[in-house]
């Protein structure tokens, strides 16, 4: 017999439409069964503003591969948040995904020199206290798809850790997450339209008026240049190569290599990659520029988790627009915006075989995903921003 725990999460429906998928009332809840996990970087805003934002993403990531490997590669709903993760597992998954929370904190500490919060508390506690954890799965592209989140309840969470509450202790057995498929080999993508603009929009309570602000608010994105996706072929570089290979080498290292033979494997890795770029093969039923291409249709630039999250390229008057709009919904919604040059790609693979493969049809896939935020604090300083009108 199947589980239905189990089964719950890849038997849902795919939505195709970002607008449908980010309404609640299309959200399904989680069985009380299912175990909610968080973390985030400490003092993320300090290492951001010392220029540490690639390492604080690289993190971040991490902690969704390191998930993602621990409980084999089944799909489970998470999001992404810049300086850390949000995610769902089913209850059979939820010690190794526990395990593997613990390995990235220790990891995180000792590879990046960053201290990484992480707690784990099922659904049914988070429902005890009054929130809830509703989950819809989004099909950003044919070969991507993951999760959208409402309820209340992961904010709730996200504040009761930030509080000292509910949190694992750091591996110290000298156990190490599996990151493998995490890499940082791209460089940060320029603004096309003169700024990256990154925003975070959640609601106050559960006034009704909010649901109309979103529709409003992703039909005035829908307006812009592939709805403002800071990532185009033109914005897909290399990064450089030391930065790219040292924090590679750092992820690598949790597979167990020698330090020497990961930054090995990270060079050849990057210089791989810098040539395929250059050259584009098409050979071995790959190519370079589909899997290029799939980039930017498995790029998280807008996502919902509890809130509205954006990475936007667009003009100063669009963002000036958009700060209006949101300061006459200051009653029922909370935002907060950052604007930088530069958006910042971290990708995830479940193989390099996928690479210039594309996978039609396979709705529970996630060949590859790549995570994007402000490469000048994005999301961690929008957060910020955010708590500072807290006041009004």
């Amino acid at each position: 017999m199947v589980d239905e725990s189990t089964s719950f999460y890849s038997s849902l429906p795919v939505i195709s439409s970002f607008s449908v998928a980010a309404r609640p009332e299309n959200h399904v809840p989680l069985p009380d069964g299912w175990v909610v996990g968080f973390a985030d970087v400490v003092g993320s805003t300090n290492a951001i503003e010392q220029g540490r934002y690639k390492a604080v993403n690289m993190v971040g990531a991490g902690v969704i591969s390191a998930i993602t490997n621990a409980i084999e590669r089944r799909p489970f709903p998470f999001v992404f948040g810049g300086d850390g993760a949000s995610f769902a597992v089913d209850p059979n998954d939820a010690d190794a995904a526990s395990q593997a929370l613990q390995a990235m904190a220790a990891h995180s500490k000792t590879e990046f020199n960053l201290e990484l919060r992480v707690a784990m508390l099922p659904v049914s506690s988070i429902r005890a206290a009054g929130a809830d954890v509703c989950v819809v799965r989004y099909e950003a592209g044919p070969d991507c798809v993951y999760a959208m989140f409402s309820g209340g309840g992961l904010g709730w969470f996200a504040d009761q850790v930030k509080a000292g509450n509910h949190l694992l202790d750091s591996a110290s057995n000298g156990a190490v997450p599996d990151l493998s498929g995490l890499s940082c080999r791209w460089g940060l993508a320029p603004a096309k339209h003169g700024i990256i603009l990154s925003a975070m929009i959640a609601p106050r309570g559960s006034d009704p008026r909010f649901s109309a602000l979103m529709e409003e608010i992703i039909a005035l994105i829908a307006t812009l240049e592939n709805s403002g996706n800071p990532v185009t072929l033109n914005a897909l570089v290399p990064g450089p190569a030391a930065q790219a290979i040292k924090l590679e080498a750092a992820a690598k290292t949790a597979t167990g290599d020698w330090r020497w033979m990961a930054w090995i494997k990270s060079t050849l890795l990057y210089t791989l990659s810098y040539l395929a770029f250059q050259f584009r093969p098409k050979a071995g039923g790959r190519d370079m520029d589909v899997y290029m291409e799939s980039m930017i249709t498995n790029a998280d630039f807008r996502k919902f988790d509890d809130a509205l999250y954006l990475t936007l390229d667009c003009s100063p008057a669009f963002a000036e627009e958009l700060d209006r709009r949101l300061e006459t919904a200051a009653e029922f919604a909370r935002y907060g915006t950052f604007i930088q040059r530069y958006a910042l790609l971290t990708c995830f693979l479940l193989s390099n075989e996928n690479i210039g493969r594309p996978l039609r049809g396979k709705t529970n896939s996630l060949a590859h995903i790549h995570f994007i935020d402000g490469a000048s604090g994005g999301y961690t300083m929008a957060s910020k921003a955010m708590k500072n009108r807290s006041w009004e």
